[in-house]
């Protein structure tokens, strides 16, 4: 009884019907409702605090700002008697002058997000922008895949295969380097990824069965093969038909020193040498693309490579 008294007082005042009324169809800043009921900022605080006294409206901190709406799951009473206040006043010409000023702050707010996206259109991929991270896009990709056998081919510590593993059914891991494998290996226990398997391996002579894996996974890996064309010729033996390769690695380029500081064998391929690979190996539907050109010197040039297995085992 005491509660339903108290909803009633705070219903009994014009303002807090108004404030009600407003965020009954959407949550607004304190800045915001002081635009449209042209009130100052002490009064419309004061009459918000006692609303959320009577469990009426809720509020939530984006850094220094409070935005305000109705509270969510209501007792039936307490919506009953809200609905049946505001549908009293609904006609009343202070609250559709309300109406067409919130729709002016929704049109403001809609045009603001509009301008910078017009201001930053062509350039979004370039310049930073909070939570857009390969990583964080790398995980949205990820639950679009479904769980497959999959094995990455030159592998290293396996970050690529640390996101894969959450998807898929399994995991393995090749490497040539005992420590990739050691540390990858103790990876893979630290994260609870009981499907990601680390082999000491050569990718040129793969130590899985043949048509055993969904997706074979060449990342930066071919330019340290001393025959390209094996590596693609195994991931080739153990794709099961139907299955794909992927294959990351730089377009042809002059950067001599790559052999010295990153171990390379080849100074990358030509678009042309990759195709080859891949359909000299059998693969068909084969496309290769540019996708990525560092920025700064030695601007390094990423190709990726696709292609399918056809056909029986």
């Amino acid at each position: 009884m005491n509660e339903s008294w108290d909803i009633l007082k705070a219903l009994s005042d014009p303002t807090r019907l108004r404030l009600l009324a407003l965020l009954s169809r959407e949550e607004l800043s304190v800045a915001e409702l002081q635009e449209i009921l042209g009130m100052g900022q002490s009064r419309i605080s004061s009459q918000l605090a006692l609303l959320r006294t009577v469990n009426l409206v809720s509020d939530r901190r984006e850094g220094k700002n409070a935005f305000y709406s109705l509270r969510a799951r209501q007792p039936a009473r307490t919506q009953a008697l809200t609905r049946a206040a505001l549908d009293s006043v609904a006609d009343l010409p202070v609250l559709a002058e309300d109406r067409e000023n919130l729709d002016r702050i929704l049109q403001k707010r809609r045009r603001t997000q509009e301008q910078y996206f017009n201001l930053i259109a062509g350039r979004l991929g370039r310049n930073y922008c909070p939570g857009r991270s390969w990583e964080a896009i790398g995980h949205l990709a990820l639950r679009l895949a479904p769980a497959i056998d999959i094995a990455d081919l030159g592998a290293g510590e396996g970050l690529v295969s640390q996101l894969l593993a959450r998807r898929a059914r399994q995991v393995w891991c090749i490497d040539s380097s005992p420590r990739m494998v050691e540390v990858g290996t103790e990876l893979a226990r630290r994260n609870g990824l009981a499907n990601l398997a680390y082999k000491l391996g050569d990718i040129e002579q793969v130590p899985l069965p043949d048509v055993s894996v969904d997706l074979a996974i060449l990342s930066q890996a071919l330019h340290h093969a001393r025959h390209p064309q094996k590596a693609v010729d195994e991931a080739w033996r153990i794709l099961r038909p139907g299955g794909q390769l992927l294959v990351l690695d730089l377009n042809e380029h002059g950067f001599a020193k790559a052999r010295e500081l990153y171990a390379d064998r080849w100074l990358g391929f030509k678009e042309s040498a990759l195709h080859g690979f891949l359909r000299k190996a059998g693969f068909a539907k084969v496309e290769v693309t540019m996708v990525a050109r560092e920025p700064v010197e030695p601007h390094f040039e990423t190709l990726l490579a696709c292609g399918f297995r056809d056909g029986p085992a």
